[in-house]
């Protein structure tokens, strides 16, 4: 009871601090949202590509990866403002492990990131241009959205927790992962479909995290011609795998203190 009321502490510490940054709210889902308007209908009028029935919808899971994306990114600066001004040595002195200060940590960026991400899946939903099939009716459908999307936020923010622990400045931080993980979402499935790639870049989008993720989500709210690569089981499977095992492995290394 004393590790889930220290987990549960930080997290609601995180999460007033984001209340507070409005900012960062704002960032993680107006781009993404605006992307979608703009590529979305220049995409879906101007190019009028033949191998999508309907661009507009095909691209909004992506867009929800990309929230997802963003707010992972930006979550990893609590844990530096945190080290910078040493809270980060007050919380390791605690009698608690490392591991529960690192997980409440991510926990606070799942939860900001799940929240973000629904909240980009619900002013899609509304808008009329875009159609959902449902393909599992809405509540199956939106359960299996939820559940993408948590494992999504799971992986980026276990993959954040890792790097921050081990680069030690937010610059660093920031580029590596715009480096490693804005390719992965180009590369993803979630601007194209993946069927009609080159091999080399199908290769890449089938070794590619976050090609799972899209998958899956595309199986709940869009299945028609260009839509679900993989197949459920496999999406499933490879994302659960995946969000443990980055989970485990960011916060189970002592971070990197020095400034």
């Amino acid at each position: 009871m004393n590790t889930l009321r220290a987990a549960t502490a930080l997290v609601s510490r995180d999460l007033r601090a984001f209340r507070r940054s409005r900012s960062q709210l704002y960032s993680s889902v107006v781009f993404p949202l605006m992307l979608l308007a703009i590529l979305g209908a220049g995409v879906s009028d101007g190019l009028d590509p033949r191998n999508v029935e309907d661009y507009v919808t095909f691209v909004t899971p992506g867009m929800v990866v990309m929230t997802a994306l963003f707010s992972s990114t930006f979550s990893s600066a609590s844990y530096y403002q945190d080290r910078d001004c040493g809270i980060f040595n007050v919380f390791l002195a605690s009698p608690h492990p490392t591991r529960v200060i690192l997980v409440g940590k991510t926990l606070s960026s799942v939860i900001i990131g799940v929240a973000q991400a629904l909240l980009v899946l619900a002013i899609a939903a509304a808008v009329p241009a875009i159609d959902f099939d449902w393909r599992y009716g809405v509540a199956g459908s939106l359960a299996l959205a939820l559940a993408a999307i948590v494992l999504l936020n799971l992986f980026l923010s276990g993959v954040a927790q890792l790097l921050a622990s081990r680069i030690g400045s937010m610059q660093g931080f920031h580029l590596v992962m715009n480096l490693v993980l804005f390719p992965f979402l180009f590369f993803s499935g979630a601007f194209f479909p993946l069927d009609d790639l080159p091999v080399w870049l199908k290769i890449l989008g089938q070794v590619n995290p976050l090609s799972y993720g899209v998958d899956l989500l595309r199986l709940a709210l869009y299945e028609r011609d260009g839509g679900a690569y993989f197949g459920l089981p496999l999406d499933l499977a490879v994302m659960s795998a995946l969000a443990i095992a980055v989970l485990w492995f960011g916060t189970g290394r002592h971070p990197n203190l020095d400034r």
